[in-house]
């Protein structure tokens, strides 16, 4: 390289690196003003998320883009990436206190993670929140007497027996919640031990989200919805998305999107554990697919075997869809065996219609993954 190119090279660069800085003070200005909205919001009681307003802004925006000569997709995931910053701080101001008249709000397991994350959330929106562990049930008679709201958030496999042998004598006006990620069970239990309101919900993410927006939260009514509405309105201002389920529905569903998802991901950990794959070697020759699936396996055992085993071991009808996947599995194994190219060409085919229109959104949604995946690499 001459020295003419580098000395235009580094003028270029300084010229960049001021456009940086400029971007950097829009940035922070936007995290103002984003800031002063979420105080308005927080006021009025208004939920954090707002889809209609984030559609609508994100379609003028690219409008906009694509009149400049700037890719639609570029400005719409630097602005999806900034509203994810914003919700994350908009909580910090807090949120409307929906009923002011609750008494204590007790988490039973409050010093789990989840426990964690809905005692924050209750503290921010000002409701007084009260933890019991394992350790505390000396004081539970002191706590429970002035509950208005008991959330129930345990290893599964305890759930029914602490619900069952400890949570019987809560006030009549009480609201008795759980957070377990199977309803049938947990819910007749409560039924059963309490003869007030009752609620049962499933969170669809996990301790680590950081904020509520766009969050999933399954419901499962119990008993006096109208005594436990205003919890729901809560749940909504922080951002979450409430879908009604009855509970056998529910833990149908869960036999293949946590049970046997999960399930998956063990065997396929453990086959790779048991090859002594090099996983610097995969990475190497990994295209940003395959790569985020290894993420994902691999995050499944960054966290507590307690937890996916109690998921996984927690419904005994698991194990037939589990059962049903690997007789799946052993078919298109005898496609590969037999070298029956035309079959296996007719199962895809067969899935694909299946799919529908779901497939070329799935394929859409993914791509923008991939490309994050593909950002983020560092080698």
């Amino acid at each position: 390289m001459n020295e003419k190119t580098t000395e235009d090279l580094e003028k270029l660069r300084d010229l960049i690196d001021g456009v940086d800085q400029q971007l950097l003070h829009l940035l922070r200005k936007r995290l103002d003003l984003v800031a002063q909205v979420g105080a308005v919001k927080h006021s009025a009681g208004l939920p954090i998320y707002a889809p209609q307003r984030e559609a609508a802004m994100l379609g003028k925006r690219r409008a906009e883009a694509e009149a400049m000569n700037i890719s639609p997709q570029l400005i719409e995931d630097i602005l999806r990436r900034l509203m994810r910053e914003s919700y994350l701080n908009e909580k910090d101001v807090g949120f409307k206190q929906v009923k002011q008249d609750v008494g204590n709000v007790v988490i039973v397991g409050g010093e789990g993670q989840l426990g964690r994350l809905f005692g924050q959330m209750l503290t921010l929106s000002g409701y007084p929140v009260k933890t019991l562990d394992k350790d505390d049930w000396a004081q539970a008679d002191t706590l429970f007497a002035e509950a208005g709201l008991v959330i129930v958030t345990v290893p599964i496999s305890i759930t029914c027996d602490v619900i069952r042998n400890k949570l019987t004598q809560l006030p009549e006006g009480c609201i008795l919640a759980d957070l377990t990620s199977i309803k049938t069970e947990p819910m007749a239990a409560m039924l059963a031990a309490h003869n007030g309101p009752v609620l049962g919900m499933h969170p669809m993410f996990g301790p680590d989200v950081g904020s509520l927006a766009k969050q999933v939260v399954v419901v499962c009514h119990g008993r006096e919805q109208e005594k436990y509405q205003w919890l729901l309105e809560q749940i909504e201002i922080w951002g979450a998305r409430l879908v009604e389920a009855e509970p056998e529905r529910h833990d149908k569903a869960m036999q293949l999107v946590q049970a046997m998802r999960h399930f998956s991901s063990f065997v396929y950990g453990l086959n790779l554990c048991k090859e002594q794959a090099d996983i610097d070697t995969l990475l190497q020759f990994s295209s940003p697919i395959y790569r985020l699936e290894l993420a994902m396996v691999g995050r499944l055992f960054a966290q507590s075997p307690e937890l996916y085993a109690d998921i996984i071991f927690a419904q005994q009808d698991s194990m037939e869809a589990i059962g049903d996947y690997l007789e799946n599995y052993q078919r298109a194994l005898e496609l590969l065996k037999s070298g029956d190219r035309q079959g296996f060409i007719d199962s895809f085919s067969q899935v694909a219609t299946w799919f529908g229109d779901f497939a070329p959104q799935f394929q859409q949604e993914s791509r923008a993954m991939l490309q994050s995946v593909n950002d983020m690499k560092s080698n």
